[in-house]
């Protein structure tokens, strides 16, 4: 059978541990580069180009897909998208 023992001697004082530290957040994913003239809406890159694909593609279909005039539908395109981009920012909706 065990005793119980009165020792005298108090228990030894222990320092307070310090808090533990917050996990170190995950590092942040670059965000992908904006255009600079579609500063009001921010879409990465990749995207604003596949918004101006299409509207050059209804542009050519507009004009029956005559030959010649694929750049202007592409700076035409361009014009438009970058202004619906930084209009909608602005509470600039196209009609």
């Amino acid at each position: 059978m065990a005793t119980r023992r009165n020792d005298p001697t108090p228990a030894p004082k222990t320092e307070p541990t310090a808090a533990p530290k917050a996990p170190t957040p995950p590092a942040r994913q670059a965000k992908p580069k904006a255009n600079s003239a579609a500063a009001g809406v921010t879409v990465a890159e990749d995207v604003r180009r596949a918004m101006i694909a299409e509207a050059a593609y209804f542009h050519a279909e507009r004009r029956g897909f005559a030959p010649g005039d694929e750049v202007q539908d592409w700076l035409k395109a361009e014009a438009e998208v970058d202004a619906l981009l930084t209009g909608a920012a602005h509470g600039n909706r196209p009609q």
